[in-house]
C-alpha cells in the first residue's frame, strides 16, 4: 500500500489580486516546477498551523489563513498526496524572502497556465480558472 502524505498549500493573493507562485529548487521531487507555497503537516499540527509554519519557514511571511479552497488527492508512482489548499492573505510583505524556492512570480489567475506546475497543483489551477 502506498504511503499517503498529508500536505497543505496556500493560495496567497496580494492587493492586486495576483497569486504568489513559487518555483521548486533543483534536487527535490518535481524540481523546476511551480507550486503554491506550503508543505507537510507534522505530527501534532492541524492543517492551518502547518500552513502558517511552512510559509514562515519558506518565505519568512506571516499569513492569515482563510477558507479551504480545495482538497486534492493525487496518486503518484511511489505515494499519494493529500493536499488541503487554503485562500490566504499576507500580514506584512516587508519581511518576504525566498528561503527554499528558486524563484517566485505574482500572476493573475488568467496567466497561471503559462507555468509548468506540480501535477497536484495543476488541479488547483483548473479550479481557480472556474471560479
Amino acid at each position: 500500500m502506498k504511503k499517503e502524505i498529508q500536505v497543505v498549500a496556500g493560495i496567497i493573493e496580494n492587493e492586486k489580486k495576483e497569486i504568489l507562485c513559487t518555483l521548486r529548487p533543483m534536487g527535490k521531487n518535481f524540481e523546476n516546477m511551480w507550486e503554491f507555497p506550503g508543505g507537510k503537516i507534522e505530527v501534532g499540527e492541524n492543517s492551518v498551523e502547518a500552513l502558517k509554519r511552512e510559509v514562515k519557514e519558506e518565505l519568512n511571511l506571516d499569513i492569515e489563513v482563510g477558507d479551504i479552497f480545495i482538497w486534492v488527492k493525487k496518486e503518484y508512482k511511489e505515494f499519494i498526496i493529500s493536499l488541503r489548499c487554503y485562500m490566504c492573505k499576507i500580514k506584512d510583505i516587508n519581511q518576504f524572502r525566498l528561503n527554499e524556492h528558486a524563484a517566485f512570480l505574482w500572476l493573475k489567475r488568467e496567466n497561471l497556465d503559462s507555468l509548468v506546475w506540480v501535477p497536484t497543483d495543476s488541479i488547483i489551477i483548473k479550479k481557480l480558472r472556474e471560479d
